[in-house]
Formats: C-alpha cells, structure tokens, sequence
C-alpha cells in the first residue's frame, strides 16, 4: 500500500489540518471535539444546516460548508460515524436562533448518533428538525443499514435546502424542501477495484481483475450482483435504468444528472459514463436541465462511479442555481 500518509492514526486529523489552512476563508476546525463549520460563524436569523458521517467520502461533507450550504459538518473516522459529543457542539455553532436542520445519511450509526445529539440539543432550547437522505436504489439493506443507503443524493439535498435557507425559509420550510429532493432523487454505483482504508493497509473487499460490484455503497458494502466487467456503456445502463424506474420518470420531465466518481476514476471516464447516461434518459423523452460531473461522494481511492438523477421542477431548479460558495461546490 502506497498513500500519502505519515501516521494512519493521523490521517483524518492531518487532512482536515489541511483542508481548514487551505479554506481558511470558508471554514474554521474545531479540533476537539472536531467538526468544521462556517469562518464567519452562524448567520443570525437564518436556519443552521448541519450533516456530517464518516471520513473518507471527501469532499462531502466538509467541503460543502459555507455560504448556500452547510454551516457545520461532522466528520468521524474514516467510515466510521461521528459521535454525539462531536455532532452536539456542530448544533451550537450553527445556529443562528432560526432552528437547525440536521442531514442526515441513512447508517445506522449515522442516525443513532445525530439523534441522541438532537435530543441534547433540544434540550438546550434549540429547534432542530432532521431528514434522512435514502437515495439508493441499490438494496433495501445494506452492511450498515435498515432500508436504502444515503449516497450522493446528499449532494442535492445539502445544496437545494442550503438555498432554501439563504432565502430566509423557516425550519419548517427548509426541512419540506429537503424532504421534497428527498423524494425525487435516486442513485445507484458500481465499482471497478476496492479502496484501502489507511489503518487496515489492504483492500476493503475482494473483487477480481475481470468483475465489477453493481450497486456497491459507499464503504464498499455489497450491491446488487457481481458481474464480468464490461464497456462503459453498457455499465452505464446498469446504473441508469433501476434509477429511472424507482423514479418512475416520464416524457417531458426535467431533471438533474448526476454523474459521481468514487475517487479513483478519471473524470474523462465520468463523462463518458455521463454522455451515455444522458442519450438514456433523453431516449425516454427526459430532459437533462442541469448537471454535474466530478469526485463529490467518494470512498477514498475506490474505483468506479455512480449517477444519480433529481426530478425538478421551478422551484428545486432555482435553488439548485442558487449562488453557493464552498471549497467543493461554488457557482
């Protein structure tokens, strides 16, 4: 194993060093407990967004904090959920006195964890609110779940509901918007080789030279079969179709596409796999209104992609468009 790493015990520790030197305008780290949230602290008066789960997926989640986005963000070790006592302080730091909206991936550790920390937080008199993002399409459940996964759907949700706050939409509001993505957005991914996480120093699962994982998660928990590896057009189908019938997609709808690496595809292979995903919903009379395209949901240097797909309307485009200004995501 070859990684640009001094101690593997430092490595989160090292990089969100790093990542806060490098965004200093942006974000300021808070190193025990650690989380990261807004340079400016919270804006008074606005509703606070706070996500957060395992290391490892960057930039999510801390790459999308700032303006138009998250005010915090919680890391744990890598794809490990963070704790309590880390996402409780993140609460505080983004609350403007208009409530917080926790985001939330559906992990089971994900989930337990934000929820004992809302309850602390509710307790200290602040309103939160929470949604859980479930945008794969893959499994109903998974190595570390009870229902669908939260993958890179999480994306569109921190995005359209950051908006929705930066308008001045209420707790209430914010929290409908991002159930509304919620509801219209699917995703599913497959990998082409394992990533190694740094303390293990091997493989976090074994898929042959010739095979590729359907359906593989985030933290390389298993997909939907295990196949021979084929061209990118055809993988691409695999990917495209399950998302767009659990969607139930039909002519004359717009939407967002997708198409996100998991860390170690080159993007000149994303877009190949985004130019066929594209000609397949526009074969089903679907139209392509916005995009994106790059290395935002990543399982360290996993190989392989995935392509999620937002049914739109006025109101979601507009958000999606919205200015954002983060290390990760700025328009």
């Amino acid at each position: 194993m070859k990684k640009l790493l001094n101690d593997p015990a430092d490595a989160v520790a090292d990089s969100l060093a790093g990542f806060a030197l490098a965004h200093s305008d942006l974000v300021r780290l808070s190193p025990a407990p650690v989380f990261v949230s807004r340079a400016g602290g919270a804006v008074t008066g606005k509703v606070g967004l706070v996500s957060g789960g395992g290391s490892g997926h960057e930039p999510l989640h801390a790459g999308f904090v700032g303006d138009g986005m998250l005010d915090a963000a919680v890391p744990g070790a890598v794809f490990t959920s963070p704790t309590p006592d880390q996402i409780l302080p993140a609460i505080q730091a983004a609350d403007g006195g208009a409530g917080v909206l926790t985001i939330v991936k559906n992990y089971t550790g994900d989930v337990l964890n934000f929820e004992t920390a809302v309850e602390l937080a509710v307790e200290e008199d602040i309103e939160v609110a929470s949604v859980l993002v479930n945008d794969d399409v893959a499994v109903e459940d998974s190595l570390y779940t009870a229902g669908r996964r939260g993958v890179a759907g999480t994306v569109a949700v921190e995005k359209i509901a950051g908006a929705a706050a930066y308008r001045g939409t209420d707790l209430a509001g914010v929290a409908a918007v991002a159930e509304r993505v919620i509801a219209n957005v699917r995703s599913m991914g497959v990998a082409l080789a394992a990533p190694v996480v740094p303390h293990v120093g091997g493989p976090s699962f074994d898929l042959g030279d010739d095979e590729i994982e359907v359906g593989i998660g985030i933290h390389g928990e298993p997909g939907r079969r295990r196949v021979p590896a084929a061209a990118a057009d055809a993988v691409t189908e695999m990917l495209v179709a399950p998302v767009a019938d659990d969607l139930g997609l039909g002519r004359g709808e717009r939407v967002l596409l997708f198409v996100n690496g998991m860390g170690g595809t080159p993007l000149s292979e994303l877009y190949v796999v985004y130019g066929r995903a594209r000609r397949l919903l526009e074969e089903r009379g679907v139209t392509v209104s916005r995009s994106l395209v790059g290395n935002y949901v990543t399982s360290l240097e996993m190989q392989g992609a995935s392509v999620t797909v937002l049914r739109l309307d006025d109101e979601l485009e507009t958000l999606w468009d919205a200015p954002v200004n983060t290390a990760a995501l700025r328009w």
